[in-house]
């Protein structure tokens, strides 16, 4: 495919202004507090935004679409899982782990919060979860460097490892010097561009195929099972796409974002507009896949995972369609940025100053975590080298493993005073053992999405765990009065 003059400007013009809030977002950035949490300060609407496009990567803009686009209305019980899931998690974590994070010693990492939650001096449960972030995230990031390539290979015709590399620096750059505070704000414009292209494409696709009855009418004059919710879904079918929903307890570049709004009385708020925004971007991917079936049907498209680039290409000027390609790239850029800075903290406040530089500067900190952004991308695009990758295979298996190994913790932890650091230590690593293990297998009850399995075992561990131990310390029990005594009164 020939470059596009048009529509490469339109991306890059996109792209140089997310470098430029980088920028500016740098010199509001002092010290790691700033670079990781952005200080609490983030508005409800920039939470909520951030929050969801972080969460929702290239998967929504390709992986999802492709679903519909191979499979039909049958993938609808994907999206209904991750939205009743997002607002359980909006609902009952946001509050209370944003006032527990400030009173247990203004943690600001997960694995930070886990080891102030349970006074673990022993260091083991931060070194434990920030393994657990660094494997996870490594497949996560190189998922949606995959996307990033699909993008260009596709639209411009470049090679998919240059491809690969050229998306990779753009979002290193920004998230290196500017981090939280550049990922949040980035985010809040990455969100709206994605909203705003998932509803367009597929009203203008319906449209052009004369409407939603006629649309209706050729899907199923091709294959009625396309129609139907049921279609090709068996009870773990089923189950298995609504078990994603659990995945949102313990997504670390979720869970921050709850953490650094400003404060507790944003958060209802931010809930409005995150689950408005979620929804309607959900099903508009939906509808982006649905409609391709109708409109792609006389020439069936090579990989599903494209048919978002495809409509932009075919129903739009070369202008429109670069603003809607960058879209994907949002979609990308807003996780890839998200996870590359949790893990990042993970190496400079988890690893390297708990365990090899307790008196660490400040400033030395920012350093070793920007060192480490570059050097988690460097393993990312090795790992996303296979372009036969399915970018949401790679994300469900990045998915399942936050959210069964930290999902049960990060729960109990909020809500249950008996709780105990052993506890904790066993679901998180019951969690991801069942999910590594349980996705080697298959046939029978292991076709089932192994973060179901993952989540229930890490959760009985962290019971049975508890409850075999000495009760908590008389420090920990007054902490959590505490945090409970805040949440009511609020931040």
């Amino acid at each position: 495919m020939d470059i596009n003059l048009p529509t490469l400007i339109a991306i890059i013009i996109y792209l140089v202004g997310m470098i430029i809030i980088g920028v500016m977002a740098a010199r509001m950035t002092s010290n790691l507090s700033d670079y990781v949490l952005g200080g609490r300060r983030l508005g409800a609407g920039v939470a909520a935004l951030s929050a969801g496009a972080s969460d929702m990567s290239s998967w929504l803009m390709l992986g999802l679409p492709g679903a519909v686009y191979v499979g039909g209305m049958g993938e609808i019980w994907l999206p209904i899982g991750l939205a009743v899931g997002a607002y359980l998690n909006w609902q009952f974590v946001a509050k209370p782990l944003r006032v527990y994070t400030e009173v247990a010693s203004d943690s600001i990492t997960v694995p930070d919060y886990f080891e102030n939650r349970f006074h673990d001096t022993s260091k083991i449960l931060r070194v434990v979860s920030a393994v657990v972030i660094l494997l996870f995230f490594t497949f996560y990031t190189s998922s949606s460097l995959v996307g990033g390539a699909i993008l260009l290979e596709n639209s411009f015709g470049m090679d998919y490892t240059a491809a690969l590399w050229i998306g990779a620096l753009i979002i290193v750059a920004y998230t290196f010097f500017g981090g939280f505070l550049a990922a949040s704000w980035t985010d809040f414009i990455q969100g709206i561009l994605m909203f705003l292209a998932l509803i367009i494409i597929p009203v203008v696709a319906i449209q052009e195929l004369g409407g939603w009855n006629e649309t209706v009418q050729k899907i199923g004059s091709i294959d009625t099972s396309y129609l139907n919710v049921y279609s090709g879904a068996s009870t773990i079918g089923v189950i298995s796409l609504l078990a994603w929903g659990l995945g949102y307890f313990g997504q670390p570049h979720i869970l921050v974002r709850f953490m650094g709004i400003k404060s507790t009385k944003d958060i209802p708020k931010a809930r409005l507009i995150g689950m408005t925004w979620m929804v309607l971007s959900l099903f508009g991917a939906v509808f982006v896949g649905f409609a391709g079936i109708a409109y792609f049907s006389d020439s069936p498209l090579a990989n599903s995972e494209t048919v978002f680039i495809m409509f932009s290409q075919v129903l739009f000027n070369p202008w429109v369609a670069g603003f809607l390609l960058a879209a994907i790239l949002s979609a990308i850029m807003s996780t890839v940025d998200s996870q590359l800075l949790v893990s990042s903290s993970a190496l400079a406040q988890d690893f390297y100053k708990s365990i090899f530089r307790k008196n660490a500067s400040k400033k030395e900190e920012m350093i070793v975590g920007r060192i480490a952004v570059l050097g988690i991308a460097i393993v990312a695009i090795l790992l996303g080298y296979n372009p036969e990758s399915k970018v949401l295979e790679l994300v469900s298996y990045a998915w399942a493993g936050f959210g069964a190994a930290f999902g049960p913790v990060i729960i109990l932890s909020l809500f249950w005073k008996r709780m105990t650091r052993n506890g904790a230590l066993a679901g998180i690593i019951v969690g991801a053992v069942t999910v590594i293990v349980w996705a080697q297998l298959s046939g029978g009850i292991f076709d089932l999405y192994e973060l179901a399995p993952g989540f229930l075992f890490g959760a009985i561990a962290i019971y049975i765990v508890s409850l075999l131990g000495k009760a908590p310390s008389k420090e920990v029990l007054e902490q959590f009065d505490s945090y409970k005594e805040k949440t009511k009164q609020g931040l």
